[in-house]
């Protein structure tokens, strides 16, 4: 899933975290994360959010790397108003922020 991310593939990482779904093989924050960041690659911040709220279904822990990478994703969709609802999760859930989550999130807003 990290070669797709690299190689821009975000479909081809959709469909490994499918198959792996389907294997019943556990997916985890790196591999969910690697599929998040392939879909912000390629613009499609809808694609990571769901993944997102797959992740929370499967009770798959959402780190300060998910929540990043999603952030990005909005600010690339221009999505603003999900970057700062995600934002406001991380706060409740008390998930570690660093920079990267502050100058994701302001860049989202920018964008929007």
């Amino acid at each position: 899933i990290s070669a797709c991310e690299k190689g821009g593939e975000w479909e081809r990482a959709l469909e490994l975290v499918r198959a792996m779904m389907q294997c019943k093989v556990e997916s985890n924050r790196i591999t969910c994360s690697a599929a998040i960041s392939a879909c912000e690659k390629g613009c499609k911040w809808e694609q990571s959010l769901q993944l997102l709220s797959m992740m929370a279904q499967r009770k798959v822990e959402l780190a300060t790397l998910t929540f990043n990478a999603m952030l990005s994703s909005c600010g690339k969709g221009c999505a603003w108003e999900t970057a700062l609802r995600l934002f406001g999760e991380m706060m409740q859930r008390a998930v570690e922020m660093d920079t990267i989550t502050f100058g994701s999130a302001i860049s989202a807003c920018a964008q929007g």
